[in-house]
């Protein structure tokens, strides 16, 4: 009788499970509601940041990060200098040839040139879509282990979203950070920081913005490969599994996770290109949907040659795998950075190649 119950139990916690991930179990009754013109207008911008040999820019920096670099070039701090280093790219010839959207800082939003043009029409002008960068930095967990964090921002979020939207922007980015260490990252901090990713996309879809979500696992550690893939897994899976339970239109969103990379201070020393593409294709082949029309990578923390070598070997094992699969490449600070220490202090995503999901997993 004990042996039975106990079955039974396992039984119902199973249902319960199944249940909840299964696609008729009901959503979370705040869940986002979506016309569908909205919806097309959605996947349609998705559709163009996502486009093939173009990638995202980030000139999102904060007035005080942005400040730093500033003084070390020997110049000023001041709005009109800010502004006037930001019109030397938002006005670059032949800028859309390469770049498909720009992550701008608030300030950077309302900006126009010289001479009086908006920033975002000098973007449009050459086929980049706007961006705005609309979280608000990290705060300490309380409930989680030390150095867990969750990200500020949701709680003015609805409305921001739509004064960006009638500024013109048309997407958006929201970075969560999850950090490996012994038991960890826990399991408030990965669902706290989910349920926030899902929440902001939410909010940014009924704006009429497209989400890009980021959950960077931090490299910082001793883990070794397997130990970062397996913590990838676990957290992009629950990302996704919140952004589901929202409502959310993955085909109106995108995902930008880290390489899965052994740790800084891995005792095994760094990976090869190839095995970093293996387990960085078999993670995201795992949890990731097919409904999502990108995969964004950050390098976080590698050099540009590193960044590129394993974005290259990610490449080349998707090519492997999917043949039917259409890789793209993503414009990033690779690319720039010895220009950028002699020239101006200009910053790129990284290096990047974006994985076109357009199988089935």
């Amino acid at each position: 009788m004990k042996k039975f119950l106990i079955l039974a139990s396992i039984a119902v916690c199973l249902f319960s499970l199944f249940h909840s991930l299964s696609p008729g179990s009901p959503r979370d009754k705040m869940s986002v509601q979506l016309s569908e013109s909205l919806k097309s207008e959605l996947q349609a911008v998705a559709a163009r940041l996502a486009t093939p040999s173009k990638g995202l820019l980030a000139a999102d920096e904060s007035t005080s990060t942005i400040g730093k670099r500033f003084e070390k070039a020997g110049l000023k701090n001041e709005e009109e200098e800010r502004r006037a280093y930001r019109e030397l790219f938002m006005t670059s010839p032949g800028m859309g040839q390469s770049i498909s959207g720009v992550i701008m800082f608030k300030e950077t939003l309302y900006q126009k040139t010289a001479d009086g043009k908006p920033f975002v029409e000098c973007l449009r002008e050459q086929g980049v879509e706007p961006g705005i960068k609309v979280d608000e930095g990290l705060q300490a967990l309380e409930s989680g282990l030390e150095g867990e964090t969750w990200t500020k921002g949701l709680e003015n979020l609805a409305a921001a979203a739509k004064e960006y939207k009638a500024a013109g922007a048309t997407f958006a980015k929201w970075r969560a950070v999850l950090r490996i260490q012994p038991g960890g990252p826990s399991d408030a901090a990965v669902l706290r920081n989910a349920q926030e990713l899902a929440k902001y996309a939410a909010i940014c879809q009924e704006a009429g913005l497209v989400p890009v979500v980021e959950p960077e696992v931090l490299i910082d550690g001793d883990h070794d490969i397997v130990r970062f893939r397996e913590v990838t897994e676990r957290v992009v899976a629950e990302v996704v599994h919140q952004m589901w339970h929202k409502g959310v239109f993955l085909e109106g969103s995108l995902l930008k996770p880290q390489m899965v990379i052994p740790g800084t201070s891995c005792p095994s020393g760094k990976a090869s290109p190839q095995d970093i593409a293996y387990h960085t294709v078999t993670a995201m082949r795992r949890v990731v949907p097919a409904a999502m029309p990108g995969i964004m990578f950050l390098s976080g923390g590698q050099t540009e040659e590193e960044a590129t070598i394993n974005l290259n070997a990610i490449n080349l094992a998707v090519r492997a795998c999917q043949p039917n699969v259409q890789e793209k490449k993503r414009a990033g600070r690779g690319s720039v950075q010895q220009l950028s220490k002699t020239w101006f202090p200009l910053r790129f995503i990284v290096p990047d190649w974006l994985l076109h999901q357009s199988g089935s997993r």
